[in-house]
């Protein structure tokens, strides 16, 4: 099954939450709408900035494991590499 490792932000810089799920054009209007997880609605993070694919949803949840022990800047220049401007990359249904 397929999995997506993703990382939401209130605003460019601003705070940051690690998920994954098998289905992300489901999860991220979940997140938009306040139903997503507790942390996103506390604190506002609802922009999809970036994202990634795996071929198989045990290896996303190793991904998302591994980035939430990074230091803070290196998902900062992760995020930058591919989206420097923290653009919101959902674009609803369609992927």
């Amino acid at each position: 099954m397929t999995g997506y490792v993703y990382m939401l932000a209130s605003r460019k810089g601003g705070t940051i939450y690690i998920g994954v799920t098998n289905d992300l054009a489901r999860r991220i209007p979940e997140h938009t709408a306040g139903t997503g997880s507790g942390f996103t609605r506390r604190y506002g993070v609802r922009r999809l900035v970036w994202y990634e694919e795996h071929f198989d949803i045990g290896d996303a949840i190793q991904r998302e494991k591994s980035l939430k022990r990074w230091p803070r800047q290196w998902k900062i220049d992760l995020i930058e590499k591919t989206n420097p401007e923290w653009f919101e990359l959902f674009r609803g249904t369609g992927w």
